[in-house]
């Protein structure tokens, strides 16, 4: 199963709109402390319509909490810091392909610390970057597509 990571997620409808894509997918969402909203808020609950039920949530204090419980995994950085396309990797069937806040992206040190598995979506450089649930939706379907779509059912 592919698994989604949203370090420190800030606006509640992208969170939202993510966990309805995971649900959709049969991909589990991995969620790291702080949040920039209660899961309770509502625009969460909206965004994500009744797919809330429908999705494997796991839920982290921060990001050492995720990496003691996911040691071993395989892990994708999603940054507009990267040289590498999210097109020139082949993702294993259980990667992690993780997202950083809103504002800020990723840690520069999780980055740079393993920036062989840096990944970028190209786009023109006069613009911050893609929406955080379209990135998000962009690079799974890649990933689900190189796995034959095979985790969904």
């Amino acid at each position: 199963m592919l698994n989604i990571v949203l370090v420190e997620p800030e606006i509640p409808q992208n969170t939202g709109n993510i966990s309805r894509t995971c649900a959709c997918t049969g991909t589990k969402l991995h969620l790291v402390r702080p949040f920039g909203f209660e899961i309770s808020d509502r625009t969460v609950k909206r965004a994500g319509l009744d797919y809330w039920d429908k999705v494997d949530i796991i839920y982290y204090d921060n990001l050492a909490d995720f990496f003691q419980k996911n040691k071993g995994g395989k892990f994708f950085y999603l940054t507009t810091k990267a040289k590498k396309s999210y097109t020139e990797i082949e993702f294993p069937p259980d990667c992690y392909l993780m997202f950083g806040k809103e504002t800020k992206g990723l840690p520069e040190d999780l980055i740079y610390g393993d920036y062989d598995n840096a990944l970028k979506i190209p786009m023109n450089n006069n613009v911050r970057s893609l929406n955080l649930s379209n990135s998000v939706a962009i690079v799974l379907y890649e990933a689900l597509r190189q796995n034959d779509f095979s985790q969904i059912k």
